[in-house]
C-alpha cells in the first residue's frame, strides 16, 4: 500500500511540475493587425473567381453536346432492338479464351 502511494505522489508531483513549466512559456494571442481593407480583398476575390482554375491542368474540359443527325424514332427503333437481342447481357468471360462464339455476335452492319 506504501508502495503505490509513493508511486502515486511521484506521478502527481511530475505532472504538476511539467505544467508550471509549461504555462512559463505561455504568450496570450496576437491581435490580427489586417494590412488591407474588406473592399480590397473583397476585390481580389472578384478578380481570383472570373480567372478561373488555375490548378486546371488536371481537370477535364467541359462536357459539349453534339448535335445528332438521327431523329428521334430511329434512336429509339435502336434502343428497343437492342434491348430486344437475345445476347444483351452476354458477358465475354463465360466463354473460353473470353472469345465469343460467332453464334453469339451480333451480326456485322
Amino acid at each position: 500500500m506504501k508502495t503505490s502511494n509513493l508511486v502515486a505522489a511521484a506521478v502527481l508531483s511530475l505532472l504538476a511540475a511539467s505544467g508550471a513549466q509549461a504555462q512559463q512559456g505561455f504568450e496570450p494571442v496576437q491581435p490580427l493587425k489586417a494590412v488591407t481593407s474588406r473592399g480590397d480583398v473583397a476585390a481580389g476575390a472578384d478578380a481570383a473567381a472570373r480567372d478561373g482554375n488555375v490548378y486546371g491542368d488536371v481537370v477535364a474540359p467541359p462536357l459539349v453536346s453534339r448535335p445528332s443527325s438521327l431523329d428521334r424514332a430511329s434512336v429509339r427503333a435502336q434502343a428497343v432492338a437492342a434491348a430486344h437481342a437475345p445476347n444483351q447481357n452476354l458477358d465475354r468471360r463465360a466463354f473460353v479464351n473470353s472469345e465469343v462464339p460467332p453464334q453469339f455476335q451480333n451480326p456485322r452492319r
